[in-house]
């Protein structure tokens, strides 16, 4: 039965907008006390040792109600995913008072944890654009329940702001991991426009009776921020995504809240880093770099590495051209490195050309599609022309070495590359997300990339397979909501794939 939980009990406190950013936890292996390192992650809701892959469609159709959205579950197996073992979940899969609505965008955001420590992966899924108690695009957070049959219609519950308010549009971010030792499984952290919430889940490992969920930290930070030893103006970051991972490999996973500045100088990408310990999570430092970022161990030393995105500086085309700039900052026992490793298009020995607009660095994914023990970096550049085609998008895999991030070796593809099913098109966005994961579970993890403006706004995602030479184009095919068994359109299939 789907259940309310707006949930407070104790604040002890954490969200933060000013300094920097947003925050986000990455998901669980099944059968493991919560995911710590990003190579813990994992999204097994059946538990077979093999991961599943969430998409979210939230511009889909459900009910006659245009952009309700949904989302698919393809289940991994040792021949990987394929478009015949699908689930198809929406507000109207929930078994209880679920209402599917136009303009819900049900699938905006996904994430996956063990929640409750049974062994098997949870869906987390945002509909920032719920409205709630007449509060409009207020939003709202579903959890669906992972089960040895996987994902079930009906076993899920639902998580509000205390107080919704029109336009926060909570759910703007998910994720979780295991900040602390309250619980041993994950624990979950949404966040709105402006806060971060963290929650378990009960009181045991098991699904005690009416799941119950409890606030254990919301906080709203205000006030000046450093960058390195100067000290900077006030400085109001806006949040857009979260990460996980053990920077500092204390058995904790850490969160980092990444986001962009407003006011004076707005647009700038600004991240928030909090260590994760035994009693919960420590706000240490901002750090310049975001809206997007992810995490990976891409030097191979145990400690988990910061990747950041910039597609939309304000300073791309003034006096720096940039397309999009990436930021590495590899990891230590006092967590990201302060000094960070810039990467463009620019960068020597990087494939193609600095132009304004590309959006390189829209999103990013950090896995060994190798299986060298050292992390690749898959960047997306949904703005990237082809040739005359405009915003047909690119793809890059750049290579992990125990001196970390090289472009030795680095490979990109568009639609019109060889062995890459379909043609560039203009307004494609391929590459809007991009996602490495290993669902037949051979350790050389799958590029997918999604483009969700292929169609018409339909929206497809392509499956280019991890080899011993890493991700290669040789065997890729696509697949979209039409394929999966949801015949609707300007479903903007790809919008988010769980990490």
């Amino acid at each position: 039965m789907r259940k309310n939980r707006p949930a407070a009990l104790t604040a002890a406190s954490f969200l933060l907008l000013t300094g920097a950013g947003v925050a986000a936890a990455p998901a669980a292996s099944a059968g493991t006390p919560g995911s710590t390192h990003a190579n813990d992650r994992n999204s097994d809701y059946n538990g077979d040792g093999h991961e599943d892959l969430l998409v979210g469609a939230p511009g889909a159709t459900v009910e006659g109600h245009e952009g309700a959205g949904l989302v698919t579950v393809q289940y991994g197996s040792s021949r990987g995913i394929g478009t015949t073992r699908v689930a198809r979940l929406s507000e109207a899969s929930t078994g209880g008072d679920g209402t599917p609505e136009a303009g819900d965008a049900f699938g905006a955001t996904v994430a996956s944890g063990d929640l409750n420590s049974d062994g098997y992966d949870d869906a987390v899924i945002a509909a920032p654009g719920e409205d709630v108690d007449g509060q409009r695009d207020a939003g709202r957070v579903t959890i669906f329940w992972g089960t040895k049959k996987g994902l079930k219609p009906g076993l899920s519950d639902w998580i509000e702001a205390e107080e919704p308010r029109a336009g926060e549009r909570f759910g703007t971010g998910v994720a979780a991991a295991r900040f602390s030792g309250a619980t041993e499984g994950d624990v979950l952290a949404i966040t709105d426009r402006d806060e971060l919430d963290t929650y378990t889940y009960g009181d045991q490992p098991h699904i005690p009776a009416g799941r119950i969920f409890q606030r254990q930290s919301s906080q709203r930070l205000d006030g000046p921020v450093a960058d390195g030893a100067r000290a900077a103006a006030r400085r109001v970051v806006l949040p857009k995504s979260l990460t996980t991972g053990d920077y500092d490999d204390n058995g904790f996973a850490d969160l980092v809240v990444s986001g962009v500045t407003t006011g004076d100088e707005p647009g700038h990408g600004w991240s928030a880093y909090y260590s994760g310990h035994t009693e919960g999570l420590t706000k240490e430092r901002e750090l310049r770099g975001g809206p997007v970022a992810a995490t990976g161990d891409i030097n191979g030393d145990g400690y988990d590495d910061l990747v950041t995105g910039e597609p939309d500086s304000p300073d791309d085309g003034g006096e720096t051209l940039t397309g999009g700039l990436v930021g590495v900052r590899y990891g230590s026992a006092h967590g990201p490195s302060p000094r960070v490793e810039w990467w463009s298009q620019g960068s020597a020995g990087v494939p193609g050309a600095v132009e304004r607009g590309d959006r390189w660095g829209a999103d990013l994914s950090v896995d060994d599609t190798d299986k060298d023990g050292y992390a690749e970096l898959a960047i997306g550049a949904p703005g990237e022309d082809v040739g005359r085609v405009a915003d047909a998008g690119a793809v890059w895999v750049l290579r992990g070495t125990p001196r970390g991030l090289t472009a030795r070796g680095a490979a990109s593809w568009t639609q019109n590359s060889a062995g890459v099913p379909g043609f560039a098109e203009k307004g494609d966005k391929w590459g809007a997300q991009v996602r490495l994961a290993d669902p037949n579970r051979d350790r050389r993890f799958d590029l997918i990339a999604s483009a969700p403006g292929e169609n018409s706004g339909d929206g497809v995602a392509w499956f280019l397979p991890g080899t011993r030479s890493g991700v290669t184009a040789s065997g890729s095919w696509t697949f979209g909501v039409k394929t999966l068994g949801v015949p609707v359109s300007g479903a903007a299939f790809g919008t988010a794939i769980d990490e």
